[in-house]
């Protein structure tokens, strides 16, 4: 096998340590926050029909048409690997009728897209988000944009800017994009191949197009806000009031848009200066979703953890930062140490201490340059003499003073060590 044969496809990564040891910090920290928000996890298939998502996203999206992973089964069914993943929870909430529709679930996991790998977008990437289904309040919305600040916050990132916008009830879709048709079709020749094509099928994703030609287009058209019923503009002024109470800092931005069918009111998107020119980090908003004969309606958001990690980075955080060094690292000078620290390393797991010893026989020397690499605060040191008195050398990585200790002071300063550190 050549050397690439041990590579991943392009587009997609291997994750391990030390980059691993962020991923878990972001998940746990995510875990804990959102149990707190009274938030369940759902796991949902990466393989789901194609309907579930021409249905949900719409068959006029760059999703749909441009970016799914597409195959045929053996039975003929036509099915793709999730490009992202609210409408398979929506599916899996619609099956479950009723008493879903109180429902505050999240997912965690990877998605798929077979765009162009660049920085900070890949094939396959990895969303953490959320859904909270209910009917359309300010205060719903309001509070599902707070908790993404809020974890934004936990994770320790910095600098991002929440910005807002509306989308329009359902009755105002269709109102704004005959007015970008109208005003836009004119400049028909100006605009990029994409845009060209959009202007037809779905005028509003004009709005986010990144190309000069066409954002000087778009600048000089007016608020989309302006050809919506007033009642959605008050929806939102309602959402951005109760953002002010609770103190969470956030732009109107009249251009902002979330491409998707299903959004409905409140969109919103968070940027952060450390992910460059692509200075989107995430995005969200209200939505109403059909299946069958089930609509549910709710609000949520997704993040691409690879741009979180990105942006955390840009602030000079690094994965091996997070790593969970072992508690303690045992070592053994003698074939009986060896046989008892085999021992005292499951009885301290099983009291819930990390630790760690070399099985491989290796010299104290070579043991001793094992623990120092481990970054563990502590060692333990047995040899014969030690053997024969039951003590054991336990020595502090951090100042390297050791001294000799029974096993009762050993446990309490292992299984306790902030009221070990009192005592001394």
């Amino acid at each position: 096998m050549g050397s690439d044969s041990f590579q991943p496809i392009q587009g997609m990564s291997d994750i391990a340590a030390p980059d691993i040891y962020a991923w878990q910090r972001l998940e746990g920290i995510a875990r804990d926050l959102l149990r707190r928000y009274a938030f369940t996890e759902v796991r949902t298939p990466v393989l789901e029909r194609a309907a579930v998502f021409e249905r949900s996203l719409g068959v006029a999206t760059d999703v749909v048409q441009k970016e799914m992973y597409r195959f045929q089964d053996r039975g003929g069914r036509d099915l793709v690997l999730r490009p992202e993943g609210t409408a398979g929870v929506i599916r899996h909430l619609c099956g479950r009728a009723q008493e879903a529709h109180d429902a505050r679930v999240y997912y965690l996991g990877p998605m798929f897209r077979s765009e162009r790998p660049q920085a900070g977008r890949r094939r396959q990437f990895h969303q953490l988000g959320v859904e909270a289904i209910g009917a359309p309040r300010p205060a719903a919305d309001a509070e599902i944009m707070a908790l993404q600040v809020d974890l934004l916050r936990a994770w320790g990132l910095e600098g991002f800017q929440l910005q807002c916008n509306t989308r329009g009830a359902p009755g105002d879709h269709e109102r704004v994009a005959t007015e970008l048709r109208a005003r836009l079709t004119a400049q028909h020749d100006a605009l990029c191949p994409d845009c060209r094509r959009r202007l037809q099928a779905n005028p509003l994703r004009i709005l986010d197009c990144k190309q000069e030609t066409c954002r000087e287009l778009v600048d000089a058209l007016p608020p989309v806000t302006e050809w919506m019923d007033p009642a959605a503009r008050t929806y939102l002024d309602e959402v951005v009031a109760i953002l002010e109470r609770l103190e969470i800092p956030v732009v109107r931005n009249p251009q902002l848009v979330r491409g998707l069918d299903y959004y409905v009111h409140t969109v919103w998107e968070i940027t952060h200066p450390g992910l460059g020119a692509q200075d989107a980090l995430s995005g969200g908003g209200r939505y109403t979703l059909t299946f069958g004969k089930q609509t549910m309606a709710g609000v949520g958001f997704a993040m691409g953890l690879e741009r979180v990690l990105a942006a955390l980075q840009s602030q000079g955080q690094q994965a091996a930062d997070w790593a969970e060094a072992p508690q303690v690292w045992l070592v053994a000078q003698g074939q009986a140490a060896f046989d008892e620290n085999l021992v005292l390393m499951q009885s301290l797991r099983m009291r819930g201490v990390a630790c760690a010893m070399d099985l491989q026989g290796r010299s104290l020397k070579a043991q001793m340059r094992m623990a120092n690499r481990s970054g563990c605060p502590y060692v333990v040191v047995r040899g014969d003499t030690e053997m024969e008195q039951g003590t054991f050398q336990l020595k502090h990585m951090a100042d390297g003073t050791q001294r000799a200790v029974e096993m009762p002071e050993l446990i309490n300063t292992l299984c306790h060590p902030l009221a070990a550190a009192e005592q001394e």
